[in-house]
């Protein structure tokens, strides 16, 4: 039997679009590692709704 990985997809999503009012949504799928990074992830990425980077928090 193969054993299951510690690697998940998680959705980063804007925290501050929601606070702007602008439509749309900017969220972004990736991988970590459950095992190394049990909290969850925020990194700043490129929101092409407010054309610039903000802050994504990990959502669900």
């Amino acid at each position: 039997m193969a054993k299951k990985g510690n690697r998940v997809q998680v959705i980063l999503e804007c925290t501050e679009q929601k606070e702007s009012g602008v439509p749309g949504i900017s969220r972004y799928v990736t991988t970590k590692n459950k095992k190394n990074t049990p909290d969850k992830l925020e990194r700043m990425k490129y929101n092409p709704y407010l054309r610039k980077m903000t802050l994504h928090k990990e959502i669900k």
